[in-house]
């Protein structure tokens, strides 16, 4: 049995029996993974794919261009590539075709041949460009994990949100239900193991894994097990691309962990649609030629400088606009027509946590529309804030927190107007203080490395799985210092007997940064934060990463 502390914060996680202790700490790939031929519709997918690969048909897989879509195209890729089938791949430009299947690419798909095409992460809302499909006589299967809209495509879909759906875990993300198809595939067509050996496709487990944890999937029941598995394979996977791709970052790939792929490689990934074009995060992990790879390398990570750079730039903008105005309204709208609607969200986000409103910015996208991310202030919901202006947008989606827009073009210079004017009509929360939700109190001292090993058992860590969070009571302030090429972030050593205890926050801003501005050396305060082990430095030891900062 684990220890008094571990039992205690698998508690506080709702983990309590024998069998989900044993399920949560071991996850096991030949215990605890359900079959993929529960899924609603899967086996006739498996077969429909499985004959088109043994009769030479032309497949196109059709993905998105996101960290979920991308790792979903490579392991399909893969997986055809290895079986000998005759198949194309087809990634739709951000830019210039934007999301989900559209007519155009069905038709050059068409003419290129194609007589199946398998979507992956995108295709459950996408009906009228099914329906093309099969007036030009190609067949498709939808496999995706977002919510279908009232009318499915005319196809064979797999989708764990629809209707009637048998599988036990909902909440798998787009490549991994990609995944889930290729497991079925060797289990309805075992005569393909000729060309597959047993056991091969745990090798795709890497692209799995990766989209899991950067999709922001729950990581419990059956994606903790897709997690941790994925991460493995990623620690020793030979993609050139990948060995590559850490190498330029300066990440180990045999310690890689969930905070490698969410804040290293998922945003490179992300950044070659944002910023360029998808394929190159195609080619990247599908690459075999070691000349080839480190360009690509190079190519994202510097694709994601300037993401940084432009977003930034986008920063200042609107802080100069703001600063110019001898009020704020209660809702923020701004935007200009050179700025990329696919680097508007991060900056939504800061502008409404620093201001404390709802935030909307806007550019124009390639396709000439006018396009933008908004984001709440805690205190409204901004889909219900759209809906009361539904005059002044084409299109529009979300939740509470967050959502994207379509503004039609005559109604641009009237969207902060409008959106102020229902800002009245919609119900406002009042904006509380955080509260923390502490897992246990301990002192400076005891964050050694006996307790990290402690919560490292837990990981891999994400949505429905929080790092725990704890309150470190009366820390003595050693040092506090600024770091980071423009002095963002921020470092607190804490003083022990027997050496300091490092504690950072990455772009410390908003409370934290007024209250950290305020410490002085020997002051005592209580510090909420996540015991992490601290990769940067040789010893790899126990470090904290700031959440709060409150007095004794």
């Amino acid at each position: 049995m684990p220890d008094d502390f571990t039992l205690m914060l698998l508690r506080r996680r709702g983990i309590e029996t024998k069998d989900e202790i044993e399920k949560f700490l071991n996850p096991s790939y030949d215990l605890h993974l359900h079959d993929p031929l529960l899924m609603k519709n899967m086996r006739g997918a498996a077969q429909r794919l499985a004959a088109a690969i043994k009769s030479g048909e032309r497949i196109a897989v059709w993905s998105d261009y996101d960290c979920d879509g991308i790792p979903a195209a490579v392991l399909l890729h893969d997986f055809l590539e290895k079986a000998e089938a005759n198949f194309e791949n087809y990634i739709p430009h951000r830019h210039e075709e934007g999301y989900g299947v559209n007519t155009e690419g069905i038709e050059k798909l068409a003419e290129s041949g194609a007589k199946l095409i398998v979507t992956a992460d995108v295709g459950i809302t996408d009906v009228g460009a099914v329906a093309r499909a099969r007036e030009l006589g190609v067949e498709v299967i939808v496999t995706d994990h977002h919510l279908p809209g009232d009318e499915l495509p005319d196809a064979i879909v797999v989708d764990d949100k629809q209707k009637g759906e048998t599988y036990p875990f909902p909440e798998l993300c787009g490549a991994a239900t990609a995944w889930k198809l290729v497991c079925a595939i060797l289990a309805v067509a075992p005569e393909l193991r000729e060309k597959i050996p047993v056991g091969w496709e745990k090798w795709l487990l890497d692209m799995a894994g990766l989209a899991t944890i950067a999709d922001m999937m729950p990581l419990v029941g059956e994606n903790r097990v897709i997690a941790t598995y994925g991460l493995k394979v990623l620690r020793k996977s030979p993609r050139i691309g990948l060995q590559k791709l850490c190498r330029v970052m300066r990440v180990n790939q045999s310690t890689l962990t969930e905070d490698d792929v969410g804040f290293m490689i998922a945003p490179r990934v992300n950044a070659a649609s944002r910023m360029g074009d998808a394929w190159d995060a195609f080619n990247l992990f599908t690459a075999t030629d070691e000349v080839e790879a480190e360009a690509l390398a190079r190519k994202l990570d510097k694709a994601n400088r300037e993401r940084k750079a432009q977003a930034g730039a986008i920063t200042r903008a609107v802080h100069t606009r703001l600063k110019s105005r001898t009020s704020i309204p209660t809702v923020i709208a701004l935007g200009d027509p050179a700025w990329r609607p696919s680097l508007l969200g991060l900056v939504a986000s800061g502008i409404a946590e620093e201001y404390e409103r709802p935030v909307f910015l806007w550019g124009r996208e390639g396709n000439q529309s006018l396009k933008g991310s908004c984001r709440s202030d805690g205190r409204v919901h901004v889909i219900e804030l759209m809906t009361a202006t539904t005059e002044v947008f084409a299109e529009f989606g979300g939740h509470a927190g967050s959502g994207g827009f379509t503004v039609r073009d005559d109604q641009i210079f009237y969207l902060e107007e409008r959106l102020v004017e229902a800002h009245t009509r919609v119900e406002v929360a009042e904006l509380s203080q955080r509260e923390y939700e502490i897992d246990a109190r301990i002192s400076p001292d005891q964050a050694d490395e006996s307790l990290l090993a402690k919560v490292e058992r837990l990981a891999p860590f994400g949505e429905k799985n929080e790092k725990p969070l704890f309150l470190f009571r009366e820390c003595e302030i050693a040092r506090i210092s600024r770091f980071g090429k423009g002095n963002e972030h921020l470092k607190i050593e804490i003083a022990r007997p027997f050496g300091a205890l490092e504690a950072v926050s990455f772009f410390a801003k908003g409370d934290l940064a007024k209250a950290a501005h305020a410490l002085s050396p020997h002051s005592r305060v209580n510090l909420v934060g996540h015991l992490e082990r601290d990769q940067f430095s040789r010893r790899g030891g126990p470090r904290l990463r700031l959440i709060g900062i409150a007095p004794v």
